[in-house]
């Protein structure tokens, strides 16, 4: 009986809404007994496919390479949903920014620079900043949206500088073609 409720509610979570979020509830043991994973549906990008265990295991829709896995790729794409009831100490987009930039410069050696925003399908502004190392790491670009209950991040994560400037028109088409609605 236990598993069937759970399968229902398996099942009811992870039918579509009308946002482009992807929401599912899956029994396991690293949460407790549920996990619930959101994510923005991405659109179809030419030579890039979704890395489903690794976007379970980072809460992501984690994108790669095709022939290269989210693990292993010189350059990965992948963005998350925060869903807003889980912090309510943010009370706005410009204040998640700034948050999210303090944790990176808490732990890593980063220059961070404001770039253009990027605006979605649907013309949604996605601010859009810059993190490159000041030594060692990776080279990333992170744009910041919102839609409905969620803060949206977009991030392309690199590990050298030429393998992220190739991989930039990508992430751009991920951006600016999702949509909220379908």
């Amino acid at each position: 009986m236990k598993r069937n409720i759970l399968l229902i509610l398996l099942i009811g979570l992870s039918t579509p809404a009308a946002a482009e979020i992807y929401k599912v509830a899956v029994p396991d043991k690293r949460c407790g007994s549920i996990c619930f994973y959101w994510w923005p549906v991405l659109p179809e990008v030419n030579g890039w496919h979704q890395d489903m265990p690794n976007s379970y295991h980072y809460s992501a829709n984690a994108q790669a390479p095709n022939g290269q896995s989210f693990s292993n790729a010189e350059s990965v794409i992948y963005a998350k949903a925060l869903y807003k009831e889980r912090m309510p100490e943010t009370k706005s987009l410009s204040q998640f920014i700034e948050d999210d930039k303090s944790q990176f410069l808490k732990h890593s050696n980063l220059a961070i620079t404001q770039l253009d925003s990027l605006n979605t399908a649907d013309s949604k502004e996605m601010k859009s900043f810059q993190f490159f190392p000041k030594g060692n790491g990776n080279f990333e670009r992170v744009s910041y949206g919102e839609e409905g209950d969620y803060y949206l991040v977009f991030t392309l994560s690199s590990r050298n500088k030429e393998e992220y400037q190739s991989a930039m028109p990508d992430y751009i088409k991920f951006i600016v073609q999702y949509r909220e609605q379908p």
